[in-house]
Parts: structure tokens; sequence; C-alpha cells
């Protein structure tokens, strides 16, 4: 039984009760204005349900300043939870009275908005590309040259990124709204390779900064701040992350609670297997892929030597590298390898990084390396630390280990 106010006498007659009207239909109600959460008319009267909509208004509006109206409300009522949006689902009143399939249409006509069985729903499927740059490099660099130091390879960015997009379209089935480039510069200021990237179509560069041994600060954050924004929001329905940092679990976690499905998509490594990807990442993630090994051998290549001096490849927008940090350390466990593997990984690591960096040094790059002696550069630092955990299967290098990695690669440089 429906209590009805006095100004409602021909209701107080008989019961409130009807048959649902047909499916796809707009029906009319018994006023036309807004509605709170609660359910009451903004105003003094209470909302009356109209005799053609039994059901009422069942769910809730999101959004506090949301008004629902009850002209929202079709056949079998909203049963769900009515979405705030731009567009107000409102029809004239001769469409409301008629229950035409214009009125349908009416309520449609705002952006990704469909009507099916009475229900509004958003038909706008997405997927979201987030790329941790400096896992994707130095992953890269491992693949082609066999360290990770980013300074012996040369990159088409945008080739790279248009193939990272298509094979995201069809990991996902949906189109790729926008890539989220996330990579690291001095005081967080872009350089000009990182501002020709910016200015890519489609491209949302997002940057952290440098930590005192060239490690990457502030950009797993920044990474999973946005994947829990964007889920939250309902910005995409698939989210493809390039990256293999631990530290992003909770985040994958996090948006998977709002209903967004998150895939990993790792570089391959030179058996063309994942490169470097936690274990605790993939558990979290709907799912691991790599990406396609042509795709890595085709964009990211050797620096050639011509003269003793590097020539990076030309690239329709100018978009080259030679250089930056790669990614940070995996967290791990405590070293406990036997001395002599040990002093045989540490040897192996910086006589490939030394044979890389010597490959691609331009004449400036060798005097830094002198000048600063015995400090090694950053970017060098980072591939001999990052290398070696590597090998020790990702376990977090003390300072016993660092001071010997150090102390090997001036000692094997003398040597030559």
């Amino acid at each position: 039984m429906v209590t009805v106010p006095a100004r409602f006498p021909d209701l107080h007659r008989q019961p409130f009760a009807a048959a649902p009207a047909p499916t796809g239909t707009l029906v009319p109600t018994a006023r036309d204005r807004p509605l709170t959460s609660a359910g009451r008319v903004r105003g003094s009267a209470p909302v009356v349900p109209s005799s053609l909509s039994p059901a009422g208004v069942q769910g809730c509006v999101e959004g506090p300043d949301a008004p629902l109206t009850t002209s929202r409300v079709a056949a079998a009522g909203v049963q769900g939870c009515v979405r705030a949006s731009d567009t107000p689902l409102t029809t004239s009143r001769e469409d409301r009275a008629t229950g035409s399939p214009r009125a349908a249409e009416h309520c449609t006509s705002g952006p990704h908005r469909s009507w099916a069985g009475g229900i509004l729903w958003s038909v706008r499927p997405r997927c979201s590309l987030y790329v941790d740059v400096g896992y994707l490099l130095s992953a890269a660099a491992v693949r082609v040259t066999g360290t990770s130091f980013r300074n012996g390879i040369q990159v088409d960015y945008e080739s790279l990124i248009d193939a990272l997009v298509q094979q995201a379209e069809a990991l996902s089935g949906v189109p790729v709204l926008r890539v989220h480039w996330y990579d690291s510069a001095r005081d967080g200021v872009p350089d000009n390779q990182q501002q020709l990237i910016g200015e890519l179509s489609n491209v949302k560069l997002r940057l952290g900064r440098f930590g005192r041994e060239g490690q990457q600060k502030g950009v797993d954050l920044r990474i999973g701040l946005d994947l829990v924004t964007h889920a939250r929001n309902g910005t995409a329905d698939v989210f493809i992350l390039v990256s293999g940092d631990d530290d992003l679990t909770e985040a994958v976690e996090e948006a998977q609670v709002h209903g967004v499905q998150v895939i990993l998509l790792a570089v391959p490594d030179a058996n063309d297997g994942p490169h470097a990807i936690s274990r605790h990442l993939i558990r979290a993630a709907d799912g691991l892929k790599t990406i396609f090994p042509d795709t890595i051998d085709q964009t990211v290549t050797k620096v050639e030597v011509l003269g003793g001096r590097p020539r990076a490849k030309a690239m329709p927008n100018g978009l080259t590298t030679q250089g930056g940090p790669s990614s940070g350390l995996q967290s791990g466990t405590t070293m406990s390898e036997d001395p002599t593997v040990l002093a045989e990984q540490i040897d192996s690591v910086v006589t490939n990084v030394l044979a890389t960096f010597r490959r691609s040094a331009t004449a400036e790059a060798l005097t830094e390396l002198m000048v600063a002696r015995p400090s090694i550069p950053r970017e060098i630092d980072k591939a001999l630390l990052t290398d070696l955990s590597d090998r020790l299967g990702g376990v977090e290098l003390n300072e016993t280990v660092r001071h010997m990695l150090r102390t090997s690669f001036w000692e094997k440089y003398d040597e030559v």
C-alpha cells in the first residue's frame, strides 16, 4: 500500500498496483520535479510513483549534486545506480505521455550512453596504456645489448609507441584512449626529447625526478595514483601496464576493485620470455603478455659508431635517444651469494657495461668519465647496479657489493 498525501484524493481509493509497461519505452510519471538521493522531491511534497512505474526509484544517484527526475524512471523503474552526467535525462512532455521511442532516443543523446531494457548503461569501452619508460628501455637494452645501459641503444619512439598501441588494442579488443608515458627528468623538467614525445597525439607525458644515485623518484607513485584515480573515475575498462615494479601491486588490486581489468605487458628477454616482472605483480594482474619481439628488435637498436662517435638513427619527428637512467632496483632478499660466484657475476656485468659504454660513448662522455673519477656517471652506475641485481635474482645490493662492483669497473677500465 502506498501512502499518498491528501492533495491526491483519487489515489486513496485503491492500492497501488499495475503491470509493467513494455520494455524499452518511457512512461509518464506523477511529477516532473527533481528527486534527491533520499527519494524525496526537492521542495515539500514526497515522491508519488506513477501507476505505470511501480518500482519507482530503487537505486541511488551517484554524485552529491546530481538530481534525478522522475522522468528518468522507465517501465521497471531504475533498478540500479544511475550515474550522474552532464546530459539531463528528460524528454518532452508529449514523448513522455505517449511512450514514444523518440523519448528513449532523446535520453541517450549524451555521449557514451545507451538505453536497454529501460536501464541506462554506459557504452564507452576504452583501453588506457600505462608505460614505465625506465623499465621499458632498460629491459629492451638488455635484450639488444646484453646490459641495461640505456646510452647503448637508440630508440624510434614514435614507431615504438604506435606498436604498443596496436598490441594494446588487440589484447583489449577496444580502442586505446590515451598513452600515459612515465619517465624521469632532472628536477622534473622535460628535456627536448621528452617534449617531443609529449607532443605526440594521445600521449600524456608524466615525469618524476632523479635520486642522488640516478634512480627514478616519484615515477611508481605517479603510476599507482593514476591507476587508482582513473579506475575510480571510470576512465577506461581495460588498463594495459608496461612495468614490472613490485610497488605497483597494491595499485593494481585497488584498480580492480573498481571493475577495471589490468593486463601486464612485459618486455621480452633474449628467449622471448617476460623480463624482470615481480611475481607479486603477476599474481595481482588479470593477465601477463609480452611485447612482440619484433617490436623491440625493429624500434630499439644498438648505437651506430662512425669514426669513434655514436650516431643516432634519424627518425620522423627527431625522436632519438642517447640515454637516461634505467628503472630502479627491484626489492629482494639479503645477499647470500658464494664469494667466488659473486666475483664472477661482477666481472661479467662490468665487462658488458663497459663494452657497451665504449661502443656508444662520445668524446664528451669519455671526458666526463675521467673528470668524475673515482665517481661513476649515474647512467653507467645505474646499469651496473641493475644488471648485477638481475643476475642475482633481483636482490637488493648491500654497500659492500656496490663498492666491489664500482671498484671492478675502474680496474677493468684501466686494463684496456
